[in-house]
């Protein structure tokens, strides 16, 4: 099984040095974010000032995975799509736009993000779903027009924490927008607590573009390292053979002192 790890788990270093430290440890891809000793970009939930980032200096990060044999299949956006200020969504919108048109240029199929949501009042709320539903789904439409002109997809990561709480919900939210460029990143930790294992496979398997490997409690709002929860790896493993072999397994909420133990468990797992 190959087995990738996001590059923001290693944030005080370069890209130079993560790409060096997954050739290393002998994972096959990564999720880049912009977030590193010596890019600054990536801000979860928001967005940044990239005017100072040019094409070139971005394909170059791109290069330095890619010559060490690390697959680039995601850029990480992650920003808030549900803001209530109209020229805040849009701004946010632009941002996502931006790395679009980046992974455009470097040949990057995948662009992920979650929902979005507000500190404090994160998830589900009566008061306010049905409006933030159908923002998030406006948001998702505007974006599938620019994905479709990029030639990239979209990848959302739904979560129990969020307004897109279960694998049904995520498969309905596809079908209500409409466009084959909405795709989804499929994290077990995030449905766990409202979707078995079956589920999550059963209701997403067509719309799979990648996942994370990420454990859960399903009674605990933070997400842990694969094997620390309480995900059925070997069934989860099994069906994801099953329905999406081949695509990106990457591992999340793992850091330079623990991810190759937890590549190891993820081989152990799956043998």
């Amino acid at each position: 099984m190959k087995i990738g790890v996001v590059s923001r788990s290693f944030p005080k270093r370069s890209h130079l040095e993560i790409a060096n430290l997954l050739q290393e440890a002998g994972a096959s891809s990564t999720e880049l974010c912009l977030i590193s000793s010596d890019t600054h970009y990536w801000t979860y939930n928001g967005r940044s000032d990239m005017s100072d980032l040019s094409d070139e200096r971005f394909l170059s990060i791109v290069k330095t995975y890619r010559d060490r044999g690390i697959e680039v299949p995601a850029l990480g956006v992650f920003t808030n799509l549900i803001a209530r200020e109209e020229n805040e969504r849009q701004a946010n919108l632009e941002y996502y736009e931006n790395h679009m048109r980046l992974a455009n240029l470097a040949g990057i199929p995948f662009v992920p993000t979650e929902c979005g949501f507000f500190p404090g009042e994160r998830g589900v709320n009566t008061d306010r779903y049905e409006a933030e539903f159908d923002r998030l789904k406006d948001s998702l439409s505007w974006l599938c027009k620019k994905a479709e002109q990029y030639n990239v997809y979209i990848a959302l990561e739904a979560s129990l924490v969020d307004i897109v709480p279960s694998a049904k919900r995520a498969r309905d939210l596809i079908e209500q927008v409409g466009s084959d460029r909405l795709k989804v990143l499929l994290d077990p930790a995030n449905l766990i607590a409202n979707s078995s294992e079956e589920d999550m496979f059963r209701y997403l398997a067509p719309h799979i573009a990648y996942l994370h490997g990420k454990d859960r409690k399903v009674n605990d709002v933070w997400g842990r390292a694969v094997g620390d929860g309480d995900i059925d790896w070997r069934l989860f493993l099994k069906l994801y053979h099953k329905y999406a072999e081949g695509k990106p397994f990457i591992l999340e909420y793992v850091n330079e002192d623990n991810f190759r133990e937890i590549m190891r468990r993820v081989h152990e797992y799956d043998a």
